[in-house]
């Protein structure tokens, strides 16, 4: 599941291909056998192409299960946000979401349709708002509750893990590739992550020629506790930091990171610790505690890299635990602040 900032709960591309049909006008003449054989060789062979498209499909999820669908999935419940996203890059708009507004205030890249229902939250999405939708399939993490096993008497359920801290970028791969064979999108599947390998390895290359590889970067968010500011670092072993250090930056906050997600926890006195990366942070619930929350803080103020104006705040609606699409947005966002 996605990490959850403790104070704040609630924060935390291709059409579908259409399907011909031959239609077939039967002949009764004698002379014209060959041409009736030949048009039912065409049908048997069209029939045979639908049931592949439409036929079961088996994937095995995070768990180690099985799950055979007797068709790809249409109607679809994702429950955290990144499978979410991936959904809807694959052509599918999901019939249920954990959290409709949220994601709309978080995940700009993937935008949901206005008619998407809110199953609940992501702590505790509603069994029954997601039963009554009657989908063909739920996607989610596992949360460690009953909530999987109570779905799963109504309707399957996919779980997949959304970190990796060995490679989160490859996990994101899979779990694209996993939701693509179950919603019979393999060929979209390969396309947006084609998309993602080519603004990847185009990001890389802007890096390079513009003289910035090897530059250090740091990656916060953060929230007040009461007239403090608490701050949540994105070290190695984060989505964030995976993909910034492919481009070819190194990131330099080497305080404790947790081992499931690669973040760990600071203050302000946490930040002296960092000679002058460039220091990147998001914010998108209308609440900036860098801008506003530190404005008046002299141990702030005195860091290197905010008197040296390093400081870059991510477009607001920047998701850093998402998919393809939120990855690349996170890429041109440090590109584009390191090369102009």
């Amino acid at each position: 599941m996605t990490p959850m900032n403790p104070v704040k709960l609630r924060r935390a591309l291709i059409p579908a291909l259409a399907i011909a049909t031959l239609a077939l006008t039967a002949c009764g003449s004698s002379e014209d056998t060959d041409d009736d054989a030949g048009e039912d060789t065409a049908a048997s062979s069209n029939d045979d192409s639908e049931a592949e498209a439409t036929g079961p499909v088996t994937v095995t999820d995070a768990r180690g299960e099985e799950i055979t669908l007797d068709a790809p999935a249409e109607d679809v419940v994702a429950l955290e946000w990144a499978e979410t996203e991936e959904l809807v890059v694959l052509g599918v708009m999901p019939v249920g979401v954990a959290d409709v507004e949220g994601y709309g205030t978080w995940v700009q890249a993937a935008p949901l349709d206005d008619d998407v229902t809110d199953v609940g939250t992501r702590q505790e999405p509603s069994v029954d708002s997601i039963v009554g939708l009657d989908p063909d399939l739920v996607i989610t993490e596992d949360r460690g509750n009953n909530l999987i096993q109570q779905l799963e008497e109504s309707v399957p359920v996919i779980v997949l893990e959304g970190t990796d801290t060995a490679d989160n970028i490859g996990k994101m791969k899979e779990n694209v590739t996993t939701i693509a064979t179950a919603v019979g999108k393999e060929d979209e599947a390969e396309q947006v992550l084609a998309d993602f390998d080519a603004a990847l390895a185009e990001g890389m290359q802007q890096i390079e020629d513009a003289g910035v590889a090897g530059e250090q970067f740091a990656m916060a968010d953060g929230w007040m506790e009461g007239s403090s500011v608490a701050l949540r670092m994105f070290g190695q072993g984060s989505l964030v930091s995976d993909l910034a250090e492919e481009l070819g930056l190194v990131n330099a906050w080497e305080g404790d990171v947790d081992e499931e997600w690669g973040l760990g926890q600071t203050d302000v006195e946490g930040l002296t610790s960092l000679e002058n990366p460039h220091f990147f942070y998001s914010s998108s619930d209308g609440e900036d505690v860098f801008a506003d929350g530190l404005a008046d803080n002299a141990i702030w103020n005195d860091l290197p890299f905010v008197e040296n104006g390093q400081v870059h705040k991510l477009d607001d609606g920047t998701w850093t635990f998402g998919g393809p699409a939120s990855s690349t947005n996170i890429i041109d966002q440090f590109v584009e602040i390191l090369t102009t």
